[in-house]
């Protein structure tokens, strides 16, 4: 891994974490088309490599947490005062419970998930295909919104249905702001509502799925002779180009329908899928 590959990997990244069109698949399109382009034979990733790609979560991870602070922090206190008072009817606490709740079934769901997604790192194919699917369920959600009221609260049966979701987007392919954004759409929530909720709920998912587990796997020794310039950058480029990135999605969301990503997954995917199957 050199320097130009974790900047590369960074942008995507940055980008690709928050807009509906899996950063999972992205990551793994850029790396492979990478080695292609350098001569460099598709295997599973190294050690090295999956290492960036945690760090590179650690970068959109700070991204999220700074530019919802007074959200994040506003939920938290609620939680507490709940807990203190038993008053459990503010909006804050309601949202903070549905949050830990859609966590716990998105770790249910995607830890079976995870042998699976790391395997299809190295069958971007397979992963085209994937994408294929978030661009149709992109316009299914939004054909179905135009047509029925949508609301900006959250209820249980909402939380519920976006953490599976959530879950399911452990494979790389399924994105998983385009799932839960889309499942927000289609169980009657309105657009801004439904993007701001997914960018909450992705807080502990990559704080925990993300980054916490796959640590627990590195070998530090190995770790030292890891080309670090690389990858501090790559991480500060991720979180960067992620924090612009939320800031632009989520007044662009509120304006415009997400149609446009839909048909770029299609795209992407199909031309990934079919790029991939020919190279072997």
């Amino acid at each position: 891994m050199d320097l130009i590959q974790a900047i590369l990997m960074g942008i995507v990244q940055g980008l690709s974490e928050f807009l509906p069109v899996s950063s999972s698949a992205h990551l793994v399109f850029t790396s492979n088309f990478y080695k292609v382009f350098k001569g460099i034979e598709i295997v599973q990733e190294s050690n090295q490599e999956i290492f960036l790609d945690i760090m590179l979560h650690l970068g959109t991870l700070i991204a999220v947490l700074i530019f919802f602070r007074k959200e994040v922090a506003e939920i938290i206190k609620a939680l507490y005062l709940g807990i203190k008072t038993k008053n459990y009817t503010s909006y804050n606490f309601k949202l903070g419970l549905y949050i830990i709740l859609g966590t716990i079934i998105t770790v249910v769901i995607a830890y079976p998930l995870n042998e699976v997604a790391g395997g299809l790192v190295f069958k971007p194919s397979v992963v085209g295909v994937l994408l294929i699917f978030t661009g149709i369920l992109l316009l299914f959600s939004e054909f179905w919104a135009k047509r029925h009221t949508s609301k900006t609260d959250i209820s249980m049966k909402n939380s519920i249905l976006i953490a599976i979701a959530q879950g399911l987007a452990a494979l790389p392919g399924f994105s998983r702001s385009g799932l839960t954004i889309a499942t927000g759409l289609l169980s009657g929530m309105d657009r801004s509502t439904a993007a701001r909720y997914s960018f909450l709920l992705s807080i502990p998912i990559i704080l925990g799925s993300s980054m916490v587990y796959p640590l627990l796997k590195i070998d530090l020794h190995e770790a030292i002779t890891y080309n670090w310039t690389a990858i501090i950058v790559g991480t500060i480029i991720s979180g960067i180009v992620g924090y612009i990135c939320i800031k632009y999605f989520l007044k662009f969301v509120s304006k415009f329908s997400l149609r446009i990503f839909g048909y770029y997954c299609l795209i992407v995917g199909l031309f990934t899928a079919i790029f991939f199957y020919i190279k072997g």
